[in-house]
């Protein structure tokens, strides 16, 4: 693992701009972004297209043309090294005479899982594996791809939106609108970054949701649609995947269809049941500046909680964010010890 200089760190940066940006389009594959920097230091830039079109490398390699020939290549993750739908990149970098390769990260698909590397060394390509801040953004944004692949199942996400007290909604069943305009745009960049989105069928019936993007837009269209039970004929949410079932195997059901990343909406039985069971990944609040001051309102989580404050769930605030007169708050599960070993 190499550190990098600011201008290299720069353009690795960029790269996982180009990256996020196209996140939600690109589903099964990830959503990679790549920077090319001539020998002259004009820069040619590329982020994955949508399934069947060409990944990121290929994109700025296209917009290089002539110029890619002894340039530099800033990769937010390993260039793939089968053919898919697409040649593969490390052959076209090696072909295009790139100089030099920075990545990111190694792809943990068992399809590439190295070999990328491997045939740009042989291509007589200088290859450095980068480490720093922009490396680990790169890293934090493919997590969910690097999950399916791990897993086979999907990264869950878990959005919630309350007052400062814990409350989703008034005790007459009011909650529109808690939160104010930016953190409700918020929401729906989080819905065009995700693939599928899953809401309670008590949700679909006391709110009726359409769970669609607005607002911004959203190459990748809206996501697919998730109903936990029933939905009422007529619902905004249909045509929707209405599911009855373990939890898990509808997760193992969206991996398996390339979903790479779910969002969890609600209502507050279905984030019980999602937290409950350890399946949530990462957790997004979005806190009002609202105190309902009882505890008659609707509460966050619907059903039995820890029973003591030492058997509390703890996570880590891996970010905040300030929208307009609210407060985002990201949360990640910390990692559990490992099991301590048997003394004898």
């Amino acid at each position: 693992m190499t550190e990098l200089a600011a201008d290299a760190e720069a353009c690795l940066w960029r790269a996982g701009e180009l990256g996020a940006a196209v996140q939600g389009t690109t589903s099964p594959n990830p959503w990679v972004g790549c920077v090319i920097v001539a020998a002259d230091g004009t820069v040619y830039e590329g982020a994955t297209q949508p399934p069947g079109g060409p990944h990121a490398e290929a994109v700025a390699l296209a917009a290089a043309g002539p110029a890619a020939a002894g340039a530099t290549a800033y990769v937010t993750l390993e260039p793939c090294s089968h053919h898919g739908r697409t040649p593969p990149c490390a052959d076209a970098l090696v072909a295009a005479g790139v100089r030099r390769v920075v990545v990111a990260q190694a792809d943990p698909d068992p399809l590439v899982a190295g070999a990328g590397l491997a045939r740009l060394h042989e291509g007589g390509i200088e290859v450095v594996e980068a480490e720093g801040p922009a490396a680990d953004a790169a890293r934090a944004g493919l997590a969910a791809y690097r999950k399916h692949r791990a897993t086979g199942r999907p990264w869950v996400v878990l959005k919630l939106a309350t007052t400062l007290d814990g409350r989703t909604a008034a005790p007459d069943g009011s909650s529109q609108w808690i939160t104010g305009e930016a953190a409700r745009a918020d929401v729906h960049r989080l819905r065009a970054a995700s693939d599928a989105v899953v809401v309670g069928a008590g949700t679909v019936r006391a709110d009726d949701p359409a769970l669609t993007v607005r607002g911004i837009e959203a190459p990748g269209g809206d996501p697919r649609r998730v109903v936990l039970g029933k939905a009422p004929n007529g619902a905004k949410v249909l045509p929707a995947l209405e599911w009855v079932g373990e939890l898990e195997g509808l997760l193992d059901r969206l991996g398996a269809e390339g979903v790479l990343q779910v969002l969890v909406e609600g209502g507050a039985h279905v984030a019980h049941d999602f937290h409950a069971q350890g399946l949530v990944d990462r957790y997004v609040l979005y806190l009002a500046p609202v105190v309902m001051g009882g505890d008659d309102g609707t509460a966050a989580f619907a059903g039995p909680g820890a029973a003591t404050l030492t058997g509390a769930w703890r996570g880590e605030i891996v970010a905040v964010e300030r929208l307009g007169a609210d407060l985002r708050v990201d949360l990640a599960p910390t990692p559990r010890p490992p099991p301590a070993a048997n003394v004898l």
